[in-house]
């Protein structure tokens, strides 16, 4: 019987997997012909994505079930494009053009009245318990929603970091204000790297967001995503039972939590 079984589940995985095909394609910026590094692209909501190279190109897997669906390519900077799964499959032209946006220029901030500094986030340094980055998957990010009941200002970024088997990494910043829909909007005009070789992050990690003059409202979910393709390898935050950890699998597929927090915080300027 546990041999009928094992065939049965074999027989489904293969014409599971027979319907899977991969595509190829290529974003560049329509003014300039010049390719778009590290755009996201995938199904909304269903964890089929992916995230393009430095030179503008990607490779994504989809099966059959999704050609009714539609693909969402979007990057910070060019506004987003969607297109049916069935024409993006059919057309015989890989390269998609995006047209960029006129970047605004910032902001004036008026501090509140009467404004606090404080740490946001989750900010443990023990190392007994690990969660982060285990699979070399494109698009992948997770992070730590930071509760502020009125208005904030991010001045800098904390991740403690409990190991790291990569050699050097490459993820992006993301800072997502919650949308009436319940959907997720990246607040910044520009991405934002983080380059570190793994002598430069034995514990911590600090991004300084001083000069971006980052103004939330309400509750803001900071993440770091996977978007390079880093090898094999491994990065482990610092984490801990006292909060919890927003992830998604690859872009545009759906948020999730996990009981675990990891050590994401942000040092901030609070509205009392």
């Amino acid at each position: 019987m546990k041999n009928i079984y094992g065939i049965l589940i074999f027989l489904l995985f293969c014409v599971t997997n027979s319907y899977s095909e991969i595509y190829k394609g290529k974003i560049t910026d329509r003014t300039t012909s010049l390719p778009i590094e590290y755009v996201n692209i995938g199904i909304v909501g269903k964890n089929v994505g992916t995230v393009s190279d430095v030179n503008g190109n990607f490779s994504l897997t989809i099966d059959k079930q999704y050609n009714n669906d539609t693909l969402l390519i979007s990057c910070l900077g060019y506004f987003p494009k969607s297109i049916k799964i069935e024409d993006f499959i059919n057309s015989k032209i890989n390269e998609i053009k995006l047209d960029e946006k006129v970047t605004e220029l910032p902001k004036v901030i008026v501090l509140p009245k009467k404004y606090k500094n404080k740490r946001l986030g989750i900010s443990t340094q023990s190392k007994s318990i690990q969660a982060g980055f285990k699979d070399n998957q494109l698009g992948y990010e997770c992070g730590v929603m930071m509760k502020i009941k009125k208005s904030a200002i991010f001045e800098c970024v904390n991740i403690n970091i409990a190991s790291c088997t990569y050699d050097s990494i490459f993820y992006r910043l993301n800072i997502y204000k919650i949308l009436n829909n319940g959907s997720y909007e990246n607040i910044l005009q520009k991405p934002i790297y983080i380059l570190k070789s793994k002598l430069e992050i034995i514990n911590e990690i600090k991004i300084d967001l001083t000069q971006l003059h980052i103004l939330v409202n309400g509750n803001t979910l900071v993440t770091l995503e996977h978007i390079k393709d880093l090898g094999s390898g491994q990065l482990n935050f610092c984490a801990g039972f006292s909060g919890k950890t927003y992830y998604r699998k690859t872009s545009q597929g759906k948020w999730d939590t996990a009981p675990i927090g990891v050590s994401i915080s942000v040092d901030a300027k609070v509205e009392k």
